[in-house]
């Protein structure tokens, strides 16, 4: 059915959820509306001293499902994203694990664009990782412009702005220093020259500027030398907070999320932004995640989970889901919320065709999708293939494939891709995760009684039954054997054929398994 865009506008005006609540932030920017011929800007902020990671994927998602709801409550506002390299930052250490540390070691204090590239394949090191960045993003397939702060101070992009904040210099001073310790403020000034000489971005105090000249002046360290450069075309670059604020009014953004480790920072950065007679960018404080510890998560400790091992066990899908869900509620990053994820977004997806428009709107697949879910056919689920895996010991895909298709008949890896990644992560999930932590227990003589007797049972339903009679076998056999709680029986399943406390629905698992093997499995624990 097409809805149509004044009834698509309606409902997403109404709707509660948190991409459209956002949204209204930046509606109410703009009461007699957007002026035409003006994009509402969005902008994600990226230090390429390092490779993005999986905070990089979290802020991008987030800040496009805002995107996509402020297009749905204004239609026609032409929007942009713009993903902003902060790559005129000085080098102030050589990053672990990077190759040839020497040629960073060598260039210390050099804008990260000036600095070689130990991996060979880029003009510079800030080079290579925009290269990085860009080639995440684009894997991703996320719709934004890139810009790169050399090339923005560089080009005069900046240098209105730049003069601005020179004129205002007492008043950004005033902002800044009451934030800083005794020793720095002796020294802080928000303009940073690079010093013509060595290259060095430097951090050193200002002993005269002239606003109509548009310059600065500072000693050269190391000698008594007096040198004045412009603030523009690049000669200086902004302390990140001043940047920040000068990026938000330069650049005209008008939506920035940031995490909540940088409350103070947006404060302060707000804070310059009126004292240049402007308004700061609308956004919000997400909440960071935490480790399988519930420490929170840090990239010098390595305590996190990258965006390369969450894709090895889950689809991007997934990882979306996460990132949609409770933006503002500390959360654990950790390899066991992997399968509850895809499960999540497999129900979410399913329900999604039925649910009347304002509950799509709600719905997480919408704001994961940009408003087009897929229609995608899943005959069996991932907690159930993560079973049979585990069951099966194998992370062979074309073996658990074999019983996919016995169960399924029709389905193969080229008729449903879906779930053939599906396949594939839970074969990887098992391996790694499951199987070696499975713990099968003997079973007691009454439950030894009991699984005899279903084993017998599930031979008078036969080979090739539906799901369902297996299931109503298995029921049939926990009160015949005197469980007054059926939980209880089941537990004792899992915990006696599978080795888990918890585990899948045993009709289904019997029909994927096979009435043989499931009855070989009862056989083993019989033995024990």
């Amino acid at each position: 059915m097409t809805i149509s865009v004044e009834t698509m506008q309606a409902a997403a005006l109404a709707n509660k959820a948190w991409p459209y609540e956002e949204a209204r932030k930046l509606l109410a920017r703009y009461p007699d509306g957007v002026p035409a011929g003006r994009a509402v800007i969005f902008e994600t902020g990226y230090g390429p001293s390092g490779l993005p990671h999986i905070g990089t994927f979290g802020e991008v998602v987030r800040t496009t499902m805002v995107r996509r709801a402020f297009e749905a409550m204004a239609p026609g506002v032409p929007t942009r994203l713009i993903a902003f390299s902060d790559d005129m930052d000085g080098l102030r250490k050589v990053p672990d694990g990077i190759p040839n540390p020497e040629m960073l070691r060598a260039a210390l204090n050099m804008p990260l664009t000036k600095v070689p590239d130990p991996f060979g394949t880029h003009a510079s090191f800030g080079a290579h990782n925009n290269a990085r960045l860009r080639a995440f993003l684009d894997g991703f397939g996320f719709d934004y412009e890139f810009m790169s702060s050399t090339d923005c101070y560089a080009s005069g992009m900046f240098d209105a702005t730049l003069l601005r904040i020179l004129a205002h210099y007492d008043d950004v001073m005033a902002i800044i220093l009451p934030t800083l310790g005794p020793e720095r403020r002796a020294t802080y000034s928000p303009f940073l020259p690079i010093d013509p000489v060595s290259g060095h971005v430097l951090q050193v105090p200002i002993v005269a500027r002239d606003v109509d000249a548009g310059t600065v002046t500072y000693i050269r360290p190391g000698t008594n030398d007096s040198v004045t450069v412009p603030v523009t075309g690049g000669a200086c670059k902004l302390q990140w907070k001043v940047d920040w604020a000068m990026r938000w009014l330069a650049l005209g953004v008008d939506y920035e999320m940031a995490g909540k480790d940088l409350i103070d920072s947006v404060m302060l950065s707000g804070k310059i932004v009126r004292a240049l007679g402007a308004v700061p960018p609308a956004g919000f404080n997400y909440e960071l995640f935490l480790d399988g510890e519930g420490a929170k998560i840090s990239k010098s400790k390595g305590n996190g989970l990258t965006i390369e091992q969450w894709l090895d066990y889950g689809p991007p899908e997934s990882l979306a889901l996460y990132m949609f869900q409770s933006p503002r509620k500390a959360k654990r990053l950790h390899y066991d919320v992997i399968p509850r994820s895809i499960e999540d977004y497999a129900d979410f997806l399913g329900r999604y065709p039925e649910q009347p428009l304002d509950q799509q709107l709600g719905n997480p697949v919408h704001h994961i999708h940009e408003g087009k879910p897929p229609s995608v056919d899943l005959p069996v689920s991932f907690s159930l293939l993560l079973n049979l895996a585990s069951v099966a010991a194998t992370d062979d895909p074309a073996r658990l494939w074999g019983f996919v298709q016995r169960y399924a008949p029709g389905t193969s890896p080229a008729t449903h891709p879906q779930l053939d990644r599906l396949v594939h992560h839970a074969a990887a999930y098992a391996r790694d995760f499951v199987v070696p932590t499975l713990k099968r227990r003997a079973p007691t003589s009454a439950e030894a009684a009991a699984l005899a007797d279903l084993s017998s049972r599930l031979a008078q339903v036969g080979e090739g039954a539906e799901a369902e009679a297996y299931q109503t076998v298995v029921y049939e056999t926990g009160k015949a054997a005197g469980y007054e709680n059926l939980r209880d029986w089941f537990k004792s399943l899992y915990e006696i054929l599978i080795g888990t406390p918890n585990g899948p629905r045993m009709g289904s698992f019997i029909a994927l398994y096979g009435l043989a093997q499931s009855r070989a499995l009862i056989a083993d624990a019989l033995e024990v």
